[in-house]
């Protein structure tokens, strides 16, 4: 029908209601949570997050905004002319952001708008809730990040979506699920006292979580509604790398904001900080007598640090190229690394006041074979004989440790290896990765014994690897 044809009075109706949905539309009040933290999230916190208060300033929620810098609150609710954060953004050379494009006159208009209507939050209570209802439910194997026995050797733990699987390790059965916050575990390790397994992960760019879980027989047997004896969001971004104090009563791990942290077990209570690496910790673990805690970095260095004061001690390595995972020998203050460009090195975890004007790496121990690609993971043996080397390709590298030669190249994977864990006490390791399957093998022999998917399955899985 022709527009012509509809009678003039219906046009005018349609017209007017057109207009005022228009300026309802206009008039809606602007949502902090939807408009106004999306754009604080594209262009400032790089710069104000909780790890990088620049100006003091945390613009990653609605309370630390209000609270302020060292300048106090950057906006006063219901005048933007007054709010220094709008003054902040504004003009042909905004002083915000200082990198990056500036922010359009249409966003800064929002943020006006939003100030004189009051600055409100609407931020849902669940925005930072990652709890899931239940276990999650799998269509396919998930790539496993993380691998670790119970000192006694009658635990596996596999890392999953959201949780921690815990399996029989003799018989390959699924015992618990440790269901928590955390979408990606990065990494795990059983306290010494073994009472506690300690978890390291988080949601990346959102937060990095600890968690702490009662492996005890009885809290197993209770493991329905199984929940976290603890668990703390101790940054703004994936925490990787965990390890426990000798006296289980301390955590140390590694931070993407750079940073090394040690927390207290009792109360979660930061008791050290250190901030001399220049990029992500991925791995840390403590010296023989507990005294120290070493660091490696996607930096290249692996650091010295001592873990009652946080006082730098030394760079114990030549920097080389990025350090993406470490292991400690069981029985000697010796460290593996798995390097970016393919290399494993073993140092000796001491000062590096040896070296000379040429950057000698007096601590190095033995370099082994490169691998084709970054190398992922790397792990001792029980009595430290052997050291297992895996990385993007999807083979794993058993080495002599003495001689670095390699003993045994264990085959059976699709894609990468990301972790790798030997038995602590029979001839085994076990390997995962990227399809999704945990194999272990006879380091002896070097052959394969068993190959499970770790995780329940909604429906039969694609066999992508053979068993």
């Amino acid at each position: 029908m022709k527009l012509s044809a509809v009678p003039s009075y219906l046009v005018r109706v349609w017209l007017a209601a057109l207009i005022s949905t228009a300026a309802f539309a206009d008039e809606k009040p602007v949502s902090y949570y939807k408009d106004v933290f999306p754009l604080f999230k594209r262009s400032c916190n790089g710069c104000h997050h909780p790890g990088k208060l620049k100006g003091q300033l945390d613009l990653t929620t609605h309370a630390a905004l209000l609270k302020g810098g060292k300048h106090g609150s950057p906006i006063i609710a219901g005048d933007p002319k007054k709010s220094a954060l709008i003054a902040e953004v504004s003009g042909d050379e905004p002083n915000m952001p200082e990198e990056g494009d500036p922010l359009a006159k249409d966003e800064i208009a929002l943020i006006e708008r939003w100030i004189t209507e009051g600055a409100k939050d609407d931020t849902p209570a669940n925005a930072n809730s990652f709890k899931l209802a239940a276990a999650p439910s799998y269509a396919a194997p998930p790539v496993i990040s993380a691998l670790s026995y119970s000192l006694d050797g009658k635990l596996l733990a596999i890392s999953g979506y959201h949780e921690v699987l815990l399996h029989n390790a003799a018989e390959s059965n699924l015992i618990a699920r440790l269901v928590g916050e955390s979408p990606r575990i990065e990494s795990f390790a059983f306290s010494p006292d073994a009472k506690y397994l300690a978890v390291a992960g988080g949601a990346p760019a959102r937060f990095g979580e600890i968690q702490i879980w009662d492996i005890s027989s009885n809290a197993l047997a209770q493991a329905t509604n199984f929940t976290p004896t603890k668990a703390w969001k101790v940054s703004s971004d994936s925490v990787y790398g965990i390890s426990w104090s000798l006296q289980s009563d301390r955590v140390a791990f590694g931070c993407a904001d750079k940073s090394v942290r040690i927390i207290s077990i009792a109360d979660g209570k930061e008791v050290l900080k250190f901030d001399n690496h220049s990029d992500w910790v991925f791995g840390t673990l403590w010296t023989l007598d507990g005294k120290r805690v070493l660091t490696g970095s996607r930096d290249r260095a692996m650091k010295m640090i001592d873990a009652k004061t946080s006082q730098f001690i030394d760079d114990i390595n030549k920097l080389i190229e990025p350090v993406l995972c470490i292991a400690r020998h069981p029985k000697e203050d010796v460290v593996v690394y798995g390097g970016e460009l393919g290399m494993s090195r073993s140092y000796k975890i001491s000062d590096n006041q040896g070296r000379t004007a040429a950057n000698s790496d007096v601590n190095l121990r033995k370099e082994f074979e490169r691998l084709p690609g970054p190398v992922h993971a790397v792990a001792y043996n029980a009595d430290g004989s052997l050291i297992a080397i895996g990385g993007a390709g999807p083979e794993v590298c058993l080495h002599d440790s003495k001689e670095a030669k390699r003993v045994a190249t264990l085959k059976g994977h699709e894609g990468a290896i990301f972790a790798l864990a030997f038995h602590p006490q029979a001839k085994e390791i076990a390997v995962g990765g990227f399809d999704g399957y945990v194999r272990t093998y006879d380091t002896a022999k070097g052959e394969l014994l068993r190959a499970f998917i770790p995780v329940p399955l909604s429906k039969e899985p694609i066999q992508r690897a053979s068993k």
